[in-house]
C-alpha cells in the first residue's frame, strides 16, 4: 500500500491523535504557569482534564471538523473551525457555570482552551495544505462506497468493466442494478413494490438541490432521490420543486434518520459513557441550536444544512404540505423510506406551527374559530399528517389518537400530566375570555364536522371548556365523551349556575384519583 493511500485512510486517526497532544501540551503548560506544582495540580484536575478532551473531539467529529478533505478551500477550513471552536468554548463555559464549577482556575480553564485552539489552527492548516499539495484532496482510490454525486445517477457511472485474460468487456448497468449498489437489495425490493425501477420515465437521482430536480427531464413521473432528507438546507423548496416537476399521480420516494435511528447509530459506534455524551452534544447541535432563531443562520452557514437531526413526522408533514399523499413509509435498516404520491400543488396559505406555545384553530362559540394555545407536544408539521396517523392506528380507548409517533418524548410527559393545555387558562380563560373552566373541549373544524348534528347545535351556544365532561362523567371514548356532552349539555340548560360547579369538581376529583387517566 503506498504511503499516501494509508495517510488517507488514516488521518482522522491522526488528527485526533495530534489534537489530544495539543490539548496536553498546552494544559501542562498552563499547570507549569501556575504558582502551585503540577505535582499538587494534575491530581485536582484530572476529571476536568478527561472530561474537556472528551467535549472537544466529541464536538469536532460530530460537526465534521476533522474531515478535512471535505473543504475545498484552506479559508473555509479556518473559518468552519473559528466557530466550532467557539461552540466548545460556549458549551465548556456553560457547564462550569451551570455544574458551579469553582475550585478549577480559570487561567488554566480558559487558557488551554485558546492555546489548543491557536495551535489546532496552525498545526491543521499545515496538515490541509500537505494533504492538498499531495493532491489528496481529490480522494485517491477509496475502497468503500462510490462517491455521491448531485446528478442524475443514471448518467454518472453507467458502465461497468468485466476484465477477462483476453480484453476487457464494458457492459451497461441498469438503474435497478445502480439502485441496488447504491442503497442496498432490501431498499431495491422495496421500491420495486409500488414502481417498476427500469421504467423509461423514471428518474434515479442523488441530491440535495431545487436545482437539480428543476433540470430533470419533463416527462417523467417517477423520481426516487439517494440522499438523505436531513441533508437538505431548503427542505421544502426541494419538495416543492419534486411536486412542479411530476404530473398528477406521480411517485417520489426518498429517505431520512429519524433522531431515534440517529442514537442507535451512535450507541452502537461508541462506548457506552461516550455515546450519551455524542448523544447529547449532537442532540444540542443538529437538533435546538437549527430551531433557535438567534443561532438558525449560524448553523446553517456552519453546516450548510448537512447533518441536521429531523423526524419522521416533521418530513412526512412537509411532504402533505408540500402536495403529496402518503402511500407508505418503512424501516430498514435503520433508516426511513417514504413513497408518496403528488395529488394536489404545495399549500403555500397554510403554515406549520412554531414556538414553544402556539395556537390552534378551533370551533368555539357560535360555530366562530378561535385559536386555542398549548404548550408544543409534537414535532413540527404534525397537523398535516393527523388525518394520515388516525388511518393507520385509529383512536385509543379514551379517544386518543392511538401509537402516535407525531409526540416527542417530553410531549408526552406533557399531556400525561396535562401540563400543555396550562397556556389556555391564562390565554383562553383569563385574557381572550373564549374559553371556561368546564364545557366541552374545543374541536378542529374537520372533528367537528364529524359530530351528530344536535351536539354541533349544542355546543354552538357555550363556550367551550378546560375540563371536558367525559373526565366529569367517567365516559372516555369518542361514542362515550359525546354522550356525556349530551348530558352536560342538558344539565346546563335547566341548571345553569350550578352544573358548571358540579362537573368541575366532579372532574378534579377525577384526574386526582386516576380514575380518568390522561392521554
Amino acid at each position: 500500500m503506498k504511503f499516501s493511500h494509508f495517510i488517507y485512510r488514516n488521518y482522522i486517526l491522526l488528527i485526533v491523535l495530534i489534537d489530544i497532544i495539543i490539548i496536553s501540551a498546552s494544559f501542562l503548560l498552563f499547570a507549569w504557569y501556575k504558582p502551585s506544582t503540577i505535582r499538587i495540580i494534575l491530581p485536582k484536575y484530572d476529571n476536568f482534564y478527561f472530561g474537556f478532551v472528551l467535549i472537544w473531539i466529541s464536538i469536532s467529529y460530530i460537526v465534521g471538523k476533522y474531515n478535512l478533505l471535505s473543504f475545498i478551500k484552506a479559508v473555509k477550513l479556518i473559518k468552519y473551525m473559528t466557530i466550532t471552536n467557539l461552540s466548545i468554548i460556549s458549551t465548556v463555559a456553560i457547564l462550569l457555570f451551570a455544574l458551579k464549577v469553582d475550585e478549577y482556575s480559570r487561567v488554566i480553564v480558559f487558557g488551554t482552551i485558546t492555546l489548543s485552539f491557536i495551535l489546532e489552527l496552525l498545526t491543521f492548516w499545515l496538515f490541509y495544505t500537505q494533504l492538498k499539495k499531495n493532491k489528496l484532496i481529490i480522494k485517491p482510490e477509496k475502497p468503500s462506497e462510490p462517491i455521491v454525486v448531485e446528478r442524475s445517477l443514471d448518467i454518472e457511472d453507467p458502465v461497468v468493466e468485466l476484465s477477462t485474460k483476453d480484453n476487457t468487456i464494458k457492459q451497461e448497468l441498469s438503474k435497478d442494478q445502480l439502485l441496488s449498489r447504491e442503497a442496498g437489495k432490501e431498499v431495491l425490493d422495496y421500491f420495486s413494490e409500488h414502481v417498476n425501477i427500469n421504467e423509461s420515465k423514471l428518474e434515479l437521482i442523488s441530491t440535495t438541490t431545487a436545482f437539480n430536480v428543476e433540470n430533470l427531464a419533463s416527462d417523467i413521473r417517477t423520481i426516487i432521490n439517494l440522499r438523505k432528507v436531513n441533508d437538505m438546507r431548503f427542505i421544502n423548496k426541494f419538495f416543492e420543486a419534486v411536486n412542479h416537476k411530476l404530473p398528477d399521480a406521480g411517485i417520489f420516494m426518498g429517505f431520512l434518520e429519524t433522531s431515534g435511528q440517529r442514537y442507535t447509530r451512535i450507541r452502537k459506534k461508541f462506548p457506552a459513557v461516550i455515546s450519551q455524551l455524542v448523544i447529547v452534544i449532537d442532540f444540542f447541535f443538529n437538533r435546538i441550536l437549527p430551531r433557535l432563531s438567534i443561532f438558525r443562520s449560524l448553523y446553517f452557514n456552519l453546516t450548510n444544512g448537512e447533518k441536521r437531526t429531523i423526524s419522521k413526522a416533521e418530513v412526512l408533514g412537509r411532504l402533505v404540505r408540500c402536495g403529496f399523499e402518503i402511500i407508505e413509509h418503512k424501516e430498514i435498516k435503520n433508516l426511513s423510506y417514504f413513497v408518496v404520491m403528488k395529488t394536489g400543488k404545495p399549500l403555500y396559505k397554510l403554515s406549520p406551527s412554531s414556538g414553544p406555545v402556539y395556537p390552534m384553530p378551533k370551533i368555539g362559540k357560535d360555530g366562530n374559530t378561535i385559536e386555542v394555545y398549548k404548550i408544543r407536544t409534537m414535532h413540527p408539521y404534525s397537523e398535516f399528517i393527523r388525518e394520515y396517523v388516525i388511518s393507520l392506528n385509529g383512536y385509543s380507548k379514551i379517544g386518543k389518537v392511538d401509537d402516535d409517533f407525531r409526540l416527542t418524548k417530553w410531549g408526552k410527559f406533557l399531556r400525561k400530566t396535562q401540563l400543555d393545555e396550562l397556556p389556555q387558562f391564562f390565554i383562553n380563560i383569563l385574557y381572550k375570555r373564549n374559553m371556561k373552566l368546564v364545557g366541552a373541549r374545543p374541536l378542529s373544524k374537520e372533528e367537528f364536522k364529524r359530530y351528530p348534528d344536535d351536539i354541533k347545535e349544542l355546543r354552538s351556544k357555550f363556550k367551550p371548556g378546560l375540563f371536558p365532561p367525559y373526565a366529569a362523567l367517567k365516559m372516555q371514548g369518542k361514542e362515550k365523551a359525546i354522550e356525556a356532552e349530551r348530558l352536560y349539555f342538558n344539565a346546563k340548560l335547566k341548571n345553569p349556575r350550578t352544573t358548571d360547579i358540579k362537573f368541575f369538581f366532579m372532574a378534579v376529583y377525577n384526574k386526582i384519583s386516576g380514575k380518568i387517566p390522561s392521554a
